[in-house]
């Protein structure tokens, strides 16, 4: 199970709101049903993804679960590491 369009398409986004774009990293793992981002940013940035009460990340995850649909996954998890 791959969620190509999925992982770009949070790449993308993510890139568009940090700083250091370049600190932008998205990893692609398997879980029981699905799929799971884990995005990495770079110091600094993390408070402009995750955004006032979660606002942004949850965007971020409703935008990336939609580009889900053209892999053919309905259950792709987005997670922000540090």
């Amino acid at each position: 199970m791959s969620a190509d369009a999925a992982s770009r398409v949070c790449e993308f986004v993510v890139k568009q709101i940090v700083d250091n774009p370049d600190g932008v990293s998205v990893a692609q793992s398997e879980t029981d049903g699905g799929i799971r981002l884990d995005v990495s940013v770079a110091d600094g940035d993390m408070g402009r993804v995750i955004g006032k009460r979660g606002r942004v990340a949850s965007a971020i995850r409703t935008v990336v679960r939609a580009a889900g649909v053209d892999d053919d996954v309905t259950a792709i998890e987005v997670e922000f590491v540090d």
